[in-house]
Order: C-alpha cells, then sequence, then structure tokens
C-alpha cells in the first residue's frame, strides 16, 4: 500500500504552460492553422506531459499483463484457459499479434505473470510477479482480497518503474487473460451504473449461453459482491482482475514519472478507469490508441474523457492497437522538430 500511496502522490498535472507554449510554436508552422488536426492536439500533449518542446519518444515498451479468471468456470467463453499460458509463452518469443506489430517501430514487449493458473517456466523470458493462481471465480464471491488488489496495483507501478528507470519514454498497456471481457464489464458496469447488458460484449468467444448468459453472471457477481461504486480498490477486488490492476498500476507509474501511456482497447480502457478514479490527473499522460469492436469500448472511452485516434474493427487486445498507434506519436514529435515555421520559408523565399 505504500508504494501506491507514494506513486498517487507523485502524479501531477501535464505542464500547461508547456503546453501553451507548443501550441503557440504549433500555429507558427508553415501550415494553416489547425491543418493537421489531432496531430497537433497530440503533440501539445506530449509536450506537456514530457516538459519539452520536442519531446523524443525513441523507447518504446508495451507492458502486457497476464492472468487468469476464476469466473471462467461460468462457460462465460469458448476458449480453454490453457490459451493464457500457451499465449504468454509466445509473447517472448516474438510471434503474437502485438509483437508483430511492435516490430514495426522497435518497441520492446515485456510481458508479465500476474497471475496465470499454471507456473510459468523461470527460463521463459516471463516476468514472474505471480500474486495468486488466476482470481477466484467472482460468481461465488470477491475475485480477490483487497491487499491481492492492492498488489496487482504495485506490480503494475513495479513493472513500469523499472522499464522507465532503464530508459523507457513512452509506456503502452496491453493484457493476456482468457475470460477477462468479463470483470472489465462488471468494473464498467458499475463505474457507469448501467445493466451489465450494456457494456457486455462477445470477447474473444462466447460459451454457450452467449451473451444473456454472461450478462447474467456478470450481474449475479455483481449483486453478489456489492463493489463501492466510490472505491475503485473495492471494485478491482470484488469483480475485477490481477492483469486489470496490473496495467492500471502501470498507467499510474508512467503519470507519477512525467511519462505517455498508450491504452489499448476495451480492458485497458478499463484498467484506465479503475487509475482514474484513483488519481483524476492521470488523464493528462492517457494516450487512447484504437476503438475497440467491444460495446463497452466506447462507454469506457467518454467515461474516461479520451478518444481513441484510430477505427480498425479490432479486438485482439494483447496491447496491439497500441503499438499501431506508437507511428502517430512518431509522426507528432516529427511535426515539431522537422516541420519549418512560416517565418522561415518567408525568409528563404526572400532570400531566392
Amino acid at each position: 500500500m505504500e508504494l501506491l500511496q507514494q506513486t498517487l502522490q507523485s502524479i501531477q498535472y501535464a505542464d500547461k504552460q508547456m503546453m501553451e507554449k507548443s501550441k503557440n510554436y504549433i500555429d507558427s508552422l508553415s501550415k494553416p492553422p489547425n491543418s493537421l488536426g489531432k496531430l497537433e492536439s497530440l503533440a501539445i500533449q506530449l509536450a506537456g506531459i514530457t516538459g519539452q518542446l520536442n519531446p523524443k519518444l525513441d523507447h518504446k515498451t508495451i507492458i502486457v499483463c497476464a492472468a487468469d479468471h476464476g469466473v471462467c468456470a461460468e462457460g462465460v467463453t469458448s476458449n480453454p484457459q490453457d490459451v493464457t499460458l500457451l499465449q504468454t509463452l509466445n509473447f517472448p518469443k516474438g510471434v503474437t499479434g502485438v509483437c508483430a506489430i511492435a516490430n514495426i517501430t522497435n518497441a520492446k514487449v515485456v510481458t508479465v505473470d500476474v497471475g496465470v493458473k499454471e507456473d510459468v517456466p523461470l527460463d521463459a523470458g516471463v516476468l514472474i510477479k505471480k500474486i495468486k493462481y488466476g482470481t477466484d471465480n467472482m460468481a461465488l464471491g470477491p475475485a480477490m482480497t483487497r491487499a491481492e488488489a492492492i498488489q496487482s496495483l504495485e506490480v503494475g507501478i513495479e513493472v513500469a518503474t523499472a522499464e522507465i528507470a532503464q530508459g523507457a519514454n513512452v509506456l503502452a498497456t496491453g493484457e493476456m487473460g482468457i475470460g477477462n471481457t468479463t470483470p472489465s464489464a462488471a468494473i464498467l458496469s458499475v463505474l457507469h451504473g448501467c445493466h451489465p447488458h450494456e457494456v457486455t460484449g462477445f470477447g474473444a468467444g462466447l460459451g454457450s449461453g452467449g451473451i444473456e448468459h454472461k450478462v447474467a453472471v456478470i450481474q449475479k457477481s455483481i449483486e453478489l459482491n456489492k463493489p463501492n461504486r466510490h472505491d475503485a480498490i473495492d471494485i478491482l477486488a470484488k469483480v475485477g482482475g490481477l492483469e486489470i490492476g496490473a496495467m492500471a498500476g502501470v498507467i499510474l507509474a508512467a503519470a507519477a514519472n512525467r511519462k505517455p501511456v498508450v491504452i489499448d482497447g476495451f480492458i485497458s480502457t478499463v484498467a484506465a478507469l479503475i487509475a482514474h478514479e484513483l488519481e483524476p490527473k492521470v488523464q493528462d499522460y492517457i494516450i487512447p490508441s484504437h476503438a475497440s469492436e467491444e460495446p463497452g469500448a466506447k462507454i469506457a472511452a467518454k467515461l474516461l474523457g479520451v478518444e481513441p485516434m484510430l477505427h480498425m474493427n479490432m479486438r485482439l487486445g494483447e496491447g496491439s492497437g497500441a503499438a499501431l498507434a506508437f507511428p502517430i506519436l512518431d509522426a507528432a514529435c516529427s511535426m515539431v522538430s522537422k516541420m519549418a515555421t512560416l517565418a522561415e520559408t518567408m525568409a528563404l523565399i526572400a532570400k531566392e
């Protein structure tokens, strides 16, 4: 709990003066005002985050948090839980979706076992930070204890802080956990104050009972555990997931260290909501990537106050959408560092 509290206390708003300086500089570039649209607002945000007019984001790291979910026993997904372990082992091999996309920008992918239900080999290239062997079945009781929820947040903080210490200057959140759209929908249902039917989707594959069964399991879990809407840790503990908590911790650590953090789709956005509930100032540091196909993703993004940049009909997870957004961040930085100002252009014309 001490690490979490220290991290929360370290988070400050982005540098508004630098953002104003960045805006004025971008307005002076040789182009019509606002003609590069969201690229301009992204560059301004990056300046405010880093405190630099020309930020460099040349050490990109995607932190993929892996964990299993006891609620899978309720038949909410058609995929076997073994897939969590198999994919967790594939990330270090560079053969997953996020790894293929991350490769185009030389982004590092770090895989963390927060709660995979099987033992991950010590030589697999995975950081072993296992809190427990998957969450408990939230349809029968709390997914985890409050202490375990806090520990999941602190695992994310520890891993992200270590990566930043090694030179990472932009982070992204990713996850692996069969069944994790179920706790994500449960968390969002509580935070949004809506029936789970509004925010529950197909996920990676529905069980034989379809959407209605998945919704019923989520509703039962909420009614049984009664998570406190005004206590993000209580929500995370009662109907959340270990990897969701760890991703929230990554976001908190990025903000505490004044680094931008790119979030992926539905599950990552829900993790960002947990982080935001704990410290609203993290919003300044969050960069949304893509609009997931999950129905709850749009609601989660609106609740967080962000607008995804990409509309690619994706719903893979893993951090794949975040990896795809990295070149856009590079373009925003290049715009600031490479474009001539209007005054410079006019001076060249005058010389000719």
